[in-house]
């Protein structure tokens, strides 16, 4: 028996006057998944604790079968993880943004985020402009001075590891919620380690702004990584073994360390593939098949993980989200269920969306989202298409850590 998680992160989304009051999962064409969900089971489901805030860290904890009002200390130490990156006693870990800041003559203060990921800004670039900040004996200093040391990961995504840090009171936002904002009601604050954090990012955006790279982004009509973005603080994390807990072996196919982190931190080998992006470009087909290939070497699970839809709607681009379900559909979950056909094996799919992102705001949300679960040996009877308001009308789950279980056949 083989069991899958499809995500298809932040794809469920709130009806856009645009798309005639539908949402993106609604407008999109996508028979394969509408077909399953005929076959399947159709309901909604909490990913996030109320009170807790929205993200894919405390989403896809839940999805993996954790309740991150219990396991959640932070974003970064989970990518940290990830990325190989190994936490001491007393260190704090920090996400470190590439985000693109507003041009003009204006003050740091007053300058808008028009993107949180340095305008999609590709690895082998982010690695350069970040290579020449750290070079900068202006920045080394400060670095040094606020014991700060940097990792490098081919993305916007960077790590930063903080040695003896009191962070008690720190509030560090992040900027995918904040699009189109000024920065001086969002920077960093509420401990005195703030102020240093602040003080490398004014600077950055000094050093940065005007480098070789980013003129030649604006040339290209593309927005510059013209600054970095401090947040998702947390300490070391341990969670309990996936096999203990579940008793099921396998691995996370994924283009973000975050859910590499979460794979590595629970036991799980985690994967990629040369051409997986997490953007709109990514090679769909290449994690599938992936993915297949895991499974026929002897894998009983494994979690598929596609970031192109959050990343399109934080982009403001509704058309690429529509284009990235309906990618998923056709360039992924059709092949996934052809070639676990093939297996010979029965297996149990589960879809779902790790969290709302909206359309309206470019933002993360924490309402229900749907949820598509679909067993190849058995016509569980949903007859509805894969849509939130469908998702709706079926069982409802409140604590969505519990949701795995139900995927395993526990209950």
């Amino acid at each position: 028996m083989k069991y899958v998680i499809v995500i298809g992160d932040g794809m469920a989304d709130n009806p856009v006057p645009e798309l005639g009051g539908m949402t993106p999962l609604e407008y999109a064409r996508k028979p394969v998944m509408d077909g399953l969900a005929m076959k399947g089971e159709l309901g909604s489901v909490r990913t996030i604790p109320e009170g807790v805030a929205p993200g894919s860290d405390t989403a896809i904890l839940s999805v993996f079968g954790y309740d991150p009002r219990k396991y959640f200390s932070g974003r970064s130490p989970l990518e940290a993880a990830g990325s190989g990156v190994s936490l001491e006693e007393g260190d704090v870990s920090y996400r470190c943004n590439m985000v693109a800041l507003e041009d003009g003559d204006v003050p740091y203060r007053r300058k808008k985020i028009l993107s949180h990921s340095g305008g999609s800004i590709e690895g082998e670039s982010s690695v350069a402009l970040m290579q020449s900040l750290l070079a900068d004996k202006r920045f080394q200093k400060l670095a040094e001075k606020n014991r700060m040391a940097f990792h490098l990961n081919p993305s916007f995504r960077h790590i930063a590891v903080q040695k003896g840090a009191d962070i008690k009171g720190l509030v560090a936002i992040p900027p995918h919620d904040h699009l189109g904002e000024e920065v001086g009601g969002l920077l960093p604050a509420g401990c005195p380690a703030a102020s240093g954090i602040n003080e490398m990012m004014e600077l950055a955006h000094q050093i940065l702004d005007k480098h070789p790279i980013n003129e030649g982004r604006r040339a290209e009509g593309k927005l510059p990584a013209n600054g970095i973005w401090i947040w998702a603080e947390g300490s070391a994390i341990a969670l309990p073994d996936f096999r203990e807990k579940y008793h099921k072996d396998g691995f996370v196919m994924s283009a973000v360390p975050l859910v590499w982190g979460i794979g590595a931190l629970v036991g799980l080998r985690y994967m990629t593939v040369p051409g997986a992006t997490g953007e709109l470009d990514t090679d769909f087909e290449g994690k599938t098949d992936g993915v297949l290939e895991g499974l026929a070497a002897g894998a009983d699970f494994a979690l598929l993980h596609i970031e192109a839809p959050d990343e399109c709607t934080h982009n403001g681009d509704t058309k690429g989200k529509i284009q990235a379900i309906e990618w998923l559909d056709s360039r992924c979950v059709s092949r996934l269920t052809q070639g676990l056909d093939k297996l010979g094996e029965g297996f149990r799919l589960l879809i779902l969306s790790d969290h709302k992102t909206l359309t309206s705001n470019r933002g993360h949300d924490g309402e229900p989202v749907p949820y598509l679960l679909y067993d190849s040996r058995k016509n569980l009877g949903g007859g509805l298409a894969y849509t939130e308001a469908n998702g709706a009308k079926g069982p409802y789950l409140d604590e969505g850590w519990r949701l795995i279980g139900h995927l395993f056949e526990e209950w």
